[in-house]
C-alpha cells in the first residue's frame, strides 16, 4: 500500500470507530475495511464525491450497504476464493472436535484433573458415517464436504442452486431443496453461507428445533444466520448434542451462557486466520484498486443486485 499509494493505515489493528471511519473517508479515494466496520447508508451519504472504491479486506460483504454505495457510483469489492481452504480446514477441525469433546479435554488436562486413562472417559461420537448437512453449497461448502467425505461422512446439502452434476457424483453428495427436510435428518449440519438479508437467521428456532436430539451444529459463516438465543437454550436443556462456533450473532460480544457451556467450542473469528490468507487478501485489495484506477472493472467487483 504504502509503496503504490499515498496510505493511511489503521496500525493498531483495533476497530474503527464511525466517527473515525466518517473523517476517514473525506479525504480518501479509496477506503479499505475490514470486516468488523460497518460502511452503512449513513456513512456512505457523507463520503465526498471523491471516494471511489470501497475495497473490502475481506470475502463478505454484509458490513457494507452496497447498494447505496453502488447508487454514490462508488464501487465495492471483495477478496473471494483465497479464504475457501482455510474456512474449510477450520470448519473441519470443528466438526471432529465438538463431537470427539476435544476442548473438554483439553481443559481436563491443564486443570489437573486427569486422572489417567479409563474407557468412559470423555466418550464421544464416531464421525464415519454420519450425516453432514452443508448450508450453502459454494466454494467454502464444496469445499468442506471433500474434506468431509474423506473423513467418511455422507454428504447432505441445501442451497438456493443445485450445484453441477459433476460436483454431485463427485462428493456422491444429496441435494434436499427442502432446509427444514435436511436439518430433521442430520447428525451434524454446518454452516456456510453468506449473510444476506436472505440468509438472516435462517436457522431460526422453528428451524433449530427440527434438529435431532444427538446432532451438533457447526458455524464458521456468520452468526446472524442463526438465532443465537434459542441455539443456547436448545445446547442448555439438551436439545441439540453440541456446537462450534467461528462467529457469533453480536461479536465480538458473545452470550455469556455460552461460555458456561461445557458441549460448545468457541473460536474468536479465526476460520481464516493464516498468514497465507491474509497476505493473499491483501494482494486481492492491491489488484482491486490498481485495476480500478488503471481503468479497468475490478475482477472482484460486488453489485447489490446480485446479493
Amino acid at each position: 500500500m504504502m509503496e503504490l499509494f499515498d496510505a493511511r493505515l489503521n496500525v493498531t489493528d483495533e476497530i474503527m470507530s464511525r466517527a473515525q471511519l466518517v473523517e476517514a473517508i473525506q479525504s480518501a479515494d479509496v477506503l479499505v475495511p475490514t470486516v468488523t466496520e460497518r460502511i452503512d447508508a449513513g456513512i456512505i451519504e457523507e463520503a465526498p464525491s471523491s471516494l471511489k472504491m470501497i475495497a473490502n479486506f475481506g470475502a463478505g460483504v454484509d458490513n457494507i450497504d452496497v447498494g447505496a454505495a453502488n447508487a454514490r457510483n462508488i464501487v465495492v469489492t471483495n477478496t473471494p476464493g483465497v479464504l475457501t481452504n482455510d474456512t474449510a480446514d477450520m470448519t473441519m477441525a470443528l466438526i471432529l472436535a465438538v463431537p470427539r469433546r476435544v476442548t473438554e479435554g483439553d481443559r481436563l488436562v491443564r486443570a489437573g484433573e486427569w486422572k489417567g486413562w479409563a474407557p468412559n472417559l470423555l466418550l464421544g461420537r464416531r464421525i464415519e458415517g454420519k450425516r453432514l448437512g452443508i448450508v450453502g453449497m459454494g466454494r467454502i461448502g464444496t469445499a468442506v464436504a471433500r474434506r468431509a467425505r474423506a473423513f467418511g461422512l455422507s454428504i447432505h446439502y441445501h442451497n438456493r442452486n443445485r450445484v453441477a452434476e459433476e460436483t454431485e457424483s463427485e462428493l456422491d453428495a444429496t441435494y434436499w431443496e427442502s432446509l427444514d427436510q435436511m436439518l430433521a435428518h442430520m447428525d451434524i449440519v454446518s454452516v456456510n453461507c453468506p449473510h444476506t438479508p436472505a440468509t438472516f437467521r435462517l436457522l431460526s428456532g422453528r428451524r433449530l428445533g427440527l434438529m435431532q436430539k444427538d446432532a451438533y451444529i457447526v458455524n464458521t459463516a456468520r452468526g446472524e444466520i442463526i438465532e443465537e438465543s434459542v441455539l443456547v437454550e436448545m445446547l442448555e436443556n439438551g436439545l441439540i448434542s453440541g456446537a462450534g462456533l467461528d462467529v457469533f450473532e453480536n461479536e465480538p460480544d458473545i452470550n455469556p451462557k455460552l461460555r458456561e457451556l461445557s458441549n460448545v467450542v468457541l473460536l474468536p473469528h479465526i476460520a481464516s486466520a493464516t498468514l497465507e490468507a491474509r497476505i493473499d487478501m491483501g494482494e486481492k485489495v492491491l489488484i482491486n484498486i490498481r485495476t480500478l484506477f488503471d481503468g479497468h472493472k475490478p475482477p472482484d467487483r460486488v453489485i447489490a443486485q446480485f446479493l
